[in-house]
């Protein structure tokens, strides 16, 4: 594109190292490549919006602080979205939808929204079974991975020796066990974890992918791990996917190695093993050059950048009365109503277990110090009764003894000379 663009990047958070997060890092960070002036969005930051930060991209949590209006917003996340929308309210905008579950994927119908982006085929199934939306706005762009980032590890072995769980929802308190088992049943020993719920958050899983033969993963820890070499058994606690081959891959990517490729196992040691039987190097291989060949970022952004302007374009040809806009608003508040007063809901209960949690707490402290108490008592009986035994056995030593001098002198006195 000849003239560099200012484009608003809008997510739900911009704190933790997940995907939709990841996925605008690394836009922003393509586009600023590329000349555009990128801003990040979010009422949420942290380490992530300090790393955007560090790399020169302006990442806000208050719309206010952007003083020129962008060119486009690039909308993720309906709460976000709708603050940036209406804040701007004469901006063409390209909307994104990430998740079939998730509720801040709710898409939302807006007069100056040019065109909905799904990022795999089950969220297209989200867009168009949303009233409002029509089926030419809709468009899918399946998900990328920055190849200058993720490089080609060396080739695989022909049997695999390590094995990395990439996940921010494992851990060894729940399904993580389950992977170190089925992998001891193939001969794989080593089995390391990354990831929030683990507490091994690594912000560069690219230096790491390389050192593992077989990786567990869905989306896009799945992606990345394919695009380095690695063999990849899709799974997640909603179950296993199983393992990517160049039989199955193209199926797998429409549905970004997501939610419902897991329906096709339960997560048990038992799929996990029969996952891992189907492991090939020459395969994994094939997979890893199609990926590279598909999903590189660069042919993303060239896409992505048409998209922003059409929507540029479209914008400059078209009136939308205030109006409508009004209306658009005002049906996003009727339908956001019920989720927020559930959501009270959900907060009033919690509170009320918060404070019979309390209450019962101090009932339990009540307790110890009574059990505390009686503990103090029968121990201080307790020594005073091995007292009194003590005190008794001296008590009668000294009457006997007493007693046997007694004896003594008068034996002497009976047996003694007249």
């Amino acid at each position: 594109m000849t003239s560099p663009l200012r484009i608003l990047l809008t997510n739900n958070t911009l704190a933790l190292r997940a995907g939709s997060e990841l996925f605008l890092s690394d836009v922003a960070q393509g586009l600023l490549r590329r000349g555009h002036l990128p801003v990040a969005y979010s009422t949420t930051l942290g380490e992530l919006g300090e790393e955007l930060q560090q790399k020169t991209i302006p990442v806000i949590d208050d719309l206010n602080a952007l003083q020129e209006p962008p060119d486009v917003i690039h909308a993720q996340h309906h709460l976000e979205a709708m603050s940036a929308m209406l804040h701007f309210p004469a901006t063409p905008v390209v909307y994104y939808c990430h998740g079939w579950l998730p509720w801040q994927e709710r898409p939302v119908v807006f007069p100056n929204i040019f065109t909905y982006v799904a990022v795999d085929d089950l969220c297209r199934e989200r867009l168009l079974t949303t009233p409002g939306i029509a089926s030419e706005q809709v468009r899918t762009l399946y998900n990328f991975v920055d190849l200058k980032r993720y490089e080609p590890r060396a080739p695989l072995p022909e049997q695999p020796q390590s094995a990395l769980i990439f996940s921010n929802q494992a851990s060894d308190q729940n399904y993580a066990g389950l992977i170190r088992a089925a992998c001891r049943a193939r001969g794989i020993e080593r089995v390391d974890l990354i990831g929030q719920s683990s507490g091994n958050v690594q912000s560069r899983p690219e230096e790491l992918l390389p050192q593992y033969d077989v990786v567990f993963a869905k989306a896009r820890c799945a992606l990345e791990a394919m695009a380095v070499g690695c063999a990849v058994v899709v799974t997640e606690h909603y179950g296993v996917g199983g393992l990517v081959t160049s039989q199955n891959m193209q199926q797998l990517r429409r549905l970004n190695f997501g939610v419902r490729t897991m329906q096709a196992a339960p997560l048990t040691e038992a799929s996990l093993v029969d996952a891992l039987s189907g492991y090939n190097a020459a395969d994994a291989s094939a997979v890893s050059q199609w990926i590279r060949q598909e999903a590189d970022l660069e042919q993303y952004l060239n896409q992505l950048e048409l998209l922003y302007q059409g929507a540029i374009q479209w914008s400059q040809g078209k009136t939308v009365s205030p109006d409508s806009k009004f209306r658009a608003a005002a049906n996003y508040l009727q339908e956001l109503a019920p989720l927020v007063k559930r959501q009270t809901e959900v907060e009033q209960r919690a509170a009320g277990f918060e404070q019979r949690a309390q209450l019962l707490e101090q009932q339990l402290q009540h307790l110890q110090l009574l059990q505390s108490q009686l503990q103090t008592q029968l121990q201080e009986q307790q020594i005073e009764r091995e007292q009194t035994v003590q005190e008794y056995a001296e008590f009668r030593g000294s009457i006997a003894g007493r007693l046997a001098l007694k004896l003594q002198r008068m034996r002497l006195w009976l047996t003694g000379p007249r």
